[in-house]
């Protein structure tokens, strides 16, 4: 994770925040070459306010990669799907030599250019995620929704990275180092604290209410939910529930049960709500 440039970072006020890279760059104290890099969309959210939408001069030493460069700079390569250097669209193995221009552009917000190489992995049809120890309640509502989400509240980073790696999952944490690991292919830096604003934000990234299954994942577990007969179950419902609902479910792993009573409706209504105006 720890990039071998030799780095030095500074912001440049004299560039609007509407800055178009002009390759306008000035060596200075003997450093070999100089880029001037440009973060676009929310790639804008990894840095403090002052250098929000304000491109950075980074000092480095021939050779450099340029997703080393960037990672150094806080900017986790999950959360980038084009760079352009000196006009030309690369690939994270791409090495800097002399003066550049460096674009960063996130997923979905790109420039208009006739050839770009994406770098993000496209979104599975049927995705699963894996989520830190920060996110426990987004984990249910994910679940809630149908999507497959690992959680443990005692996971450690590497166990998470080797898990995303070995499932091909994606990684939801509100730690960016996680993202910087060599071995994460796909992952998302979860910016609010809210848990309502937070599964806001990972639908909308990966596209998940046009993929939503609602109600086939245990929200306890992660286990899969069967239709079950009511005369399954029978002995382990209370009166009111055999004698008002018909439709059940069970978690083929832990067991517990499902039915559509007025908690299912406020979970359909919460859900219909999540996935409002995204198209």
């Amino acid at each position: 994770m720890v990039s071998n440039c030799w780095l030095m970072a500074s912001y440049l006020p004299e560039f609007s925040a509407n800055f178009a890279p002009s390759c306008i760059l000035t060596l200075e104290g003997g450093m070999k070459s100089r880029a001037i890099i440009s973060f676009f969309g929310s790639l804008n959210d990894f840095f403090p306010q002052n250098r929000k939408n304000s491109p950075q001069s980074v000092a480095f030493e021939d050779g450099c990669g340029v997703k080393d460069l960037i990672e150094s700079l806080g900017v986790p390569h999950t959360g980038i799907d084009v760079l352009i250097v000196n006009g030309t669209s690369v690939d994270f193995g791409f090495r800097l030599n002399g003066q550049s221009c460096i674009e960063v552009y996130p997923c979905f917000s790109v420039p208009q250019k006739d050839t770009l190489l994406h770098l993000q992995p496209p979104v599975p049809e049927n995705p699963s995620f894996i989520l830190d120890v920060h996110l426990g309640k987004l984990t249910h509502l994910l679940r809630m929704m149908g999507f497959d989400s690992l959680y443990r509240n005692n996971f450690g980073d590497k166990e998470i990275v080797e898990i995303a790696h070995d499932q091909n999952r994606i990684i939801l944490t509100r730690d960016k180092g996680i993202l910087k690991y060599r071995l994460v292919s796909s992952g998302y830096w979860v910016r609010s604290t809210d848990t309502g604003i937070q599964i806001k934000e990972v639908t909308a990234r990966f596209r998940l209410c046009s993929r939503k299954k609602p109600f086939t994942i245990c929200m306890e577990c992660n286990g899969k939910l069967k239709p079950v007969q009511k005369q399954e179950i029978e002995s382990l419902l209370e009166e009111n529930t055999v004698k008002y609902f018909t439709k059940f479910a069970k978690c083929c792993n832990c067991g517990k049960i499902y039915w559509e009573g007025s908690h299912y409706l406020k979970l359909r209504d919460r859900i219909e709500n999540i996935c409002a105006g995204e198209r």
